[in-house]
């Protein structure tokens, strides 16, 4: 049980960056991930009103579970023979262009564990609005916007449980504001620095590209994501094509054009339709049209499409067909632009492998909290905080299968050394995307451990990381007696004290939760606390969207 001298610090992630990747190909999946498109107005991105977004902007994606289909079909196409097999997966990795995953400066640590080795997924699905070829021009905007600076109009996090009991889906309104992160472009060098004040999140897509993007989920929410897939106009149209169409409902005929010329021009009869090609891509970036009008609304109907897209995948109406599935793996692979992680089908085809396990019935889908400033939206701070610890603590947003923290069963079988023995480095990890780290927070409860009689407790103020939660870190079974210890002592859930081989000894990180004062108390965070219900879906859940009377024909 050799007792520790720590030289506490962690190095808070090595950041790899990896590419994030204009992969045209991925599979089925990626593209039914994408579930959203493009705006329908031509308005700049810095003039358009919440909800009003530039031709062709496009909707949020509900890409979760497609993409573990996808993967299904290509692995089938080239299983079908030895010689010819080969050469076509060769000619699908082809297809793929990856970019890297980070370009920030900061990033989160991959979580621990579970018992059984497994640790949650989290994909960010990006929805490009980028006019920078033909086809995307002929689906939405103006000439004028070829060569302006691409928007991620549509935002998702995909998060998968560690167990892949259960998905949880959360959309980020494009219009929201936040700081945006300081990130280097991997192709050309040039450096955007971090902003000085708030800008919609959309632009986070044209400061390097889609590793901006993570980068700026990193930083707001502390949740470490391991991948993304981007995909744009045309990559939405050819999805819904080879996928043979999607489902969709509305309760009165819809017709989403105005007298001045605003609207997606949807046009569909009351009830369901299965909707594909143009048709797919109107339905996801329709807001005009829809009861509200907003951003949201459209959310709205993306989760639906999302929804209905898992459903018809589970079905297997597809797979039997020989020419669908090389048209699916063909089209999945252009359209998809994923990281450097998922450079080939098979990496693509182990994710489906993983994405596809939670049943329908256990994927919840939501909208980040947001209250209006403006035109534009911002997060609601304490429940849009309190959605992200759920995700980073892993927990089911659908409220089964809570993990319940029973202190007694976690007591490590390691004696703790005495007090005086058990050295600790202690950080400051209070800042977020849009405050400042609180000041001497490392300082303050180093004097409080030391007070407490663990002298050798130290502030470490060469690292401030970003931690939403405080945690304490050790690096071998030998020193968790002594990092349990050392949460007891402070009044902190023994569930927060994690192995990580990133400290090279016991690592208190104060979190964003612990700001003030010298007691620690671990917020309460619940699902039904921090979603809204009238922005939430169950994955297996039907339902109509409202149709705005305005609209109808």
């Amino acid at each position: 049980m050799g007792r520790s001298s720590v030289r506490g610090e962690r190095s808070q992630q090595d950041g790899r960056g990896e590419q994030r990747a204009r992969v045209g190909e991925l599979g089925p999946d990626a593209r039914l991930h994408e579930g959203s498109a493009a705006g329908e107005d031509g308005e700049p991105a810095d003039r358009r009103p919440l909800g009003h977004r530039r031709a062709g902007a496009r909707p949020r994606r509900r890409r979760n579970r497609i993409l573990g289909w996808t993967a299904g079909v290509v692995a089938v196409l080239v299983l079908g023979s030895a010689g010819a097999g080969y050469l076509y997966y060769e000619h699908l990795n082809s297809n793929i262009k990856t970019d890297k995953l980070n370009l920030g400066e900061h990033k989160v640590a991959k979580p621990t564990p579970n018992a059984a080795g497994q640790t949650p997924l989290n994909i960010l699905l990006i929805g490009s609005d980028s006019r920078n070829s033909k086809e995307n021009l002929k689906l939405g905007g103006s000439k004028a916007s070829v060569g302006a600076p691409p928007l991620a109009d549509v935002q998702m996090l995909l998060h998968v449980s560690a167990d892949r009991s259960n998905m949880s889906v959360v959309s980020m309104p494009r219009d929201t504001l936040l700081p945006l992160p300081k990130c280097t472009d991997p192709k050309t060098g040039k450096v955007y620095e971090a902003t000085v004040g708030r800008r919609m999140v959309n632009e986070s897509l044209g400061r390097g590209g889609p590793g901006c993007t993570v980068a700026m989920w990193e930083e707001f929410t502390g949740i470490h994501i391991d991948h993304f897939m981007m995909i744009d106009f045309s990559g939405v149209v050819s999805m819904a094509d080879a996928i043979g169409g999607v489902p969709v409902c509305v309760d009165k005929n819809i017709k989403s054009r105005s007298s001045n010329g605003e609207g997606s021009g949807l046009k569909l009869k009351k009830g369901t339709t299965y909707v594909k090609g143009e048709q797919a891509l109107q339905w996801l970036r329709t807001r005009h049209g829809f009861v509200g009008g907003t951003d949201i609304a459209r959310a709205r109907a993306q989760h639906m499409y999302m929804s209905a897209m898992v459903r018809e995948m589970r079905k297997n109406a597809t797979i039997s067909n020989p020419g669908k599935l090389r048209e699916l793996a063909e089209q999945a692979t252009r359209s998809l632009h994923p990281d450097e992680g998922l450079d080939t089908v098979k990496k693509l085809y182990d994710l489906s492998n993983e994405l596809k396990k939670p049943e329908p019935k256990r994927i919840t889908m939501t909208t980040m909290p947001f209250y209006y400033v403006g035109a534009r939206v911002a997060p609601k701070e304490g429940a849009a905080k309190m959605l992200f610890d759920l995700i980073r603590d892993d927990e089911p947003l659908d409220g089964k299968g809570k993990k319940k923290v029973d202190e007694a069963a976690k007591v490590s079988d390691d004696p703790a050394a005495a007090d005086d023995k058990i050295a600790v480095q202690v950080q400051n990890g209070t800042r977020t995307a849009t405050t400042p780290a609180a000041p001497g927070r490392a300082s303050t409860v180093s004097q409080l451990l030391v007070g407490k009689g663990f002298t050798q407790a130290r502030a470490d103020q060469s690292h401030t990381p970003i931690e939403e939660t405080t945690v304490i870190r050790y690096p071998s079974a030998d020193l968790e007696g002594d990092a349990q210890r050392v949460a007891k002592s402070l009044g902190i859930p023994f569930g927060s004290v994690k192995k990580s081989t990133e400290v090279s000894g016991v690592t208190l990180v104060v979190g964003a939760d612990w700001t003030t004062g010298t007691a620690y108390k671990k917020p309460a965070a619940d699902a039904k606390d921090a979603l809204d219900k009238d922005e939430t879906q169950n994955g297996a859940a039907g339902g109509c969207m409202p149709v705005d009377p305005n609209y109808t024909w």
